[in-house]
């Protein structure tokens, strides 16, 4: 990925509500949404979730097509890999096993195995 393009991403993500909808479309999966289950899961009207939309195509996040008289919005799963990538790429200079237990989720205490007597 191109910086440009790494920036235009960036910026797309760095509002809430278009960072709400990117989230929302990657749970969403391949099979995406329609506009108005979008508007309704981050409570925007249309023309706010509009303009949004457009900002996310616009960084190549989402793609859309047109199913009869719906829109049907995708996140754009290669394009967020290859943000993904271009952030970590020169993760733990180059030996990105190094980086695996930071990156890591710390295990929660509550969530640890019960041992069993002998």
């Amino acid at each position: 990925m191109e910086i440009e393009a790494a920036l235009a991403a960036l910026s797309a993500l760095s509002q809430r509500t278009r960072l709400d909808v990117f989230r929302y479309l990657v749970e969403a999966g391949p099979a995406g949404s329609a506009v108005g289950a979008i508007a309704e899961s981050v409570g925007v009207p249309a023309p706010t979730l509009s303009f949004h939309l457009k900002e996310l195509s616009h960084a190549d996040l989402v793609t859309s097509r047109q199913e009869g008289r719906f829109i049907r919005y995708t996140a754009n799963f290669a394009r967020m890999n290859g943000l993904v990538g271009y952030l970590t790429e020169n993760c733990c200079r180059g030996q990105p096993a190094l980086c695996v237990p930071v990156c890591a989720p710390k295990r929660s205490a509550t969530h640890r195995r019960k041992r069993i007597p002998a």
